[in-house]
């Protein structure tokens, strides 16, 4: 995929879930919501600031995000579904279980 999105915007694939099933019930497609985790694939080149100075953005190609129900906008690029949208409409990045950090 070619794609740069502009300043502080970012493209995301969603990561799909792949339970069907609730219990013993079977949940249609047409049913199930949206999830609202994604991959990050590309990233802006940041925020500019007041004072003309370009803020760079947090998250970063790769990093694995959540990201509120209304989130963004969808778009089809080489018949592949994305979204993109501004990194403040990420609520947080998921970092990897494996790794432990220290809370200060």
């Amino acid at each position: 995929m070619n794609i740069r999105p502009l300043h502080d915007r970012i493209v995301v694939k969603r990561i799909e879930e792949t339970e069907n099933k609730l219990g013993s019930l079977f949940i249609p497609d047409s049913a199930k919501e949206k999830p609202q985790e994604g991959e990050v694939v590309a990233v802006g080149n940041g925020k500019r600031l007041d004072d003309g100075k370009l803020q760079p953005l947090d998250v970063k190609a790769g990093d694995r995000i959540l990201f509120g129900k209304y989130s963004g906008s969808d778009i089809k690029i080489d018949g592949q579904e994305y979204m993109i949208m501004r990194e403040d409409e990420v609520l947080a990045i998921i970092e990897n279980a494996g790794s432990k950090t220290k809370a200060a």
